[in-house]
């Protein structure tokens, strides 16, 4: 499961360099999509920790600024 975790996250990665460096609007958006589908294949193939991390951040982070202690509101 990690070697197929860290393979489409090295792919999406690939992908997302491709997309930012080409001025071609067609390759920019089947690259984006290719980086797009592979972060969410990253996510099946994760263990379960890192899927509850993902998560649980933007829940917390979202929490946190809403109490105020970030100052962001």
């Amino acid at each position: 499961m990690l070697v197929s975790c860290l393979a489409t996250l090295a792919v999406a990665g690939v992908s997302m360099i491709f997309s930012l460096n080409t001025t071609e609007e067609i390759v920019k958006v089947a690259t984006a999509g290719v980086a797009g589908l592979c972060l969410l294949l990253s996510l099946v193939f994760a263990p379960l920790p890192v899927k509850v991390l993902v998560l649980a951040t933007p829940l917390a982070l979202d929490r946190i600024s809403n109490l105020g202690i970030l100052g962001t509101r």
